[in-house]
């Protein structure tokens, strides 16, 4: 029969797993996400995560406690007695006490191949490093930082194309998939679980804004990847130097690859194409600051490049 289950998580990657397990015949007990928080321009008020909105919409009791290390915290995930909790980008952690009050376990759904990219952003960082695949795994919780037994895994190969968006929208889906497979296993008392392996360990650290500077001294495949891997946000950014006008910041969101060498920063051609440390890219989709994205033939119509265009 059906599991009674916990869901916990915050962020749109979190949804699709939510409204798999709803639209398999799991009861939902109560979904716990982050509390509302003001929204990015001035009148919004609080705004609820993309999961509590998918929540109340299903008729699903909503909890947002600000820390689950305390006596009464536990008392209430108890109350639910629940099966099990799926926990997707959560962003909180939780205690040993909480992991243990489900009778069959908490189980994560992460966004990589684990041991590789243990962490908060791992979507970013596999495309940063370059890697040609990652994937989504499920996995029994315990108190290290992503280091429970695995249990299914999925993988999906990372192109020079993709972008953090991108690729967050093809795992999301798969690993909601691969999350009510896993459930429906655990519910036959047939989910089998793997120890990680104690080699490969890597730490997809949180984003930080420092990060963003695109730095033209890299090689073009670099760039493209750091581009990438930060799209659409934080967004990475450099500064389009122009004579007689003062430097235009924007955050380029999408590049190829492209011909061309010469002065790290240079804006070869009139398609901006701009210099790497070896070889070149080619701005494909930007955003000035305050502006919507656009294409970059869009761009180039309002801002036509002459020589000595350059990136700094």
């Amino acid at each position: 029969m059906p599991l009674r289950l916990i869901f916990m998580g915050t962020p749109d990657f979190s949804v699709p797993t939510l409204l798999e397990l709803v639209a398999h015949g799991h009861e939902i007990a109560a979904v716990y996400t982050r509390a509302p928080k003001p929204g990015g321009r001035r009148g919004l008020g609080l705004q609820p995560t993309p999961v509590e909105i998918e929540a109340r919409r299903l008729g699903i009791p909503v909890l947002t406690p600000k820390t689950l290390k305390t006596p009464q915290a536990l008392a209430e995930l108890s109350a639910h007695a629940a099966d099990a909790a799926v926990v997707v980008a959560y962003g909180m952690i939780l205690p040993q006490a909480i992991l243990d009050a489900p009778k069959l376990g908490c189980f994560n759904l992460h966004a990589s191949l684990l041991p590789r990219w243990r962490g908060a952003a791992p979507i970013n960082r596999a495309i940063m490093a370059g890697d040609a695949e990652t994937g989504v795994m499920v996995m029994r919780m315990d108190v290290g930082l992503d280091t429970g037994d695995v249990a299914m895994a999925e993988r999906v190969a990372i192109t020079d194309g993709m972008t953090a968006s991108d690729l967050h929208d093809r795992l999301a889906p798969l690993g909601a998939d691969l999350m009510v497979r896993a459930m429906a296993a655990l519910e036959r008392g047939a989910l089998q679980l793997t120890k990680q392996a104690e080699e490969g360990v890597t730490y997809a650290a949180k984003i930080e804004k420092a990060e963003a500077r695109i730095d033209w001294s890299k090689p073009a495949h670099a760039v493209l990847r750091h581009i990438h891997g930060l799209s659409p946000f934080p967004g990475a950014w450099s500064e389009l130097a122009l004579d007689a006008a003062p430097p235009a910041r924007i955050k380029i969101l999408r590049c190829e690859l492209a011909e061309g060498a010469g002065t790290p920063g240079a804006v070869l051609d009139d398609r901006l194409a701009i210099a790497c440390g070896a070889g070149a890219i080619r701005i494909v989709e930007l955003q000035r600051a305050g502006k919507a994205p656009m294409q970059a033939a869009d761009f180039l119509r309002g801002t036509p490049l002459k020589a000595g265009a350059r990136m700094q």
